[in-house]
């Protein structure tokens, strides 16, 4: 089983995009609820609306609001608003991983998102940018563990890397808060769940 230097097990994530370009990890240490509780809380956690979140995604789109509302572009934004069902799950690891991808351009206001049907399309789709987003558990032991989200983006092309890394530096910040608040309503949860 693979680890990263960390020590969390992202086997899955490995097998779906071993290199990358961009990436951050975020960790949460969670007590009083076991690895398999946490496990059980990773997808529910993830689906929560949660009304920061929305707001953060909502700025980001405003440039495509503005550029509609003023009739220069008709595809400026997604034809919904971006959220955790624009991910394609990907895989999981039972009581492990848990992993979900994004392919396109993601630099651009609509987000240039490509359709994604399954891991095995995912894998194929090697002539766009793809991203990788996995929550993991680590147990600590019966009633402690850590959850752990990665976050790796692949660019096939210099021109991609280019386009994508100034975009991945402005949204750095707040998608590091983001993973953060995914990490800690999963703990909620897991913690609402225990006995």
């Amino acid at each position: 089983m693979s680890r990263n230097r960390m020590g969390a097990h992202v086997e899955l994530m490995n097998n779906l995009l071993c290199e990358w370009h961009f990436g951050e990890r975020h960790e949460l240490r969670l007590d009083g609820a076991t690895p398999a509780e946490a496990y059980a809380c990773i997808e529910p956690g993830l689906r929560a609306e949660d009304p920061w979140i929305q707001r953060a995604i909502a700025l980001r789109e405003v440039p495509g609001r503005l550029l509609r509302s003023v009739g220069l572009s008709g595809n400026a934004l997604p034809s919904s608003p971006f959220g955790f069902h624009s991910f394609t799950p990907l895989g999981k690891v039972q009581n492990r991983e848990v992993a979900f991808g994004l392919a396109g351009q993601f630099w651009q206001l609509d987000y240039g998102l490509r359709a994604i049907p399954d891991a095995a399309a995912f894998a194929a789709m090697t002539d766009q940018p793809r991203l990788v987003l996995n929550v993991c558990v680590e147990p600590i032991n019966e009633q402690r563990c850590r959850l752990v989200t990665h976050t790796r983006v692949h660019c096939p092309t210099e021109a991609q890397r280019r386009r994508f890394a100034p975009y991945w530096y402005a949204i750095r910040p707040v998608s590091g808060l983001i993973r953060q608040r995914l990490l800690q309503r999963i703990a909620h949860l897991s913690q609402a769940s225990s006995p």
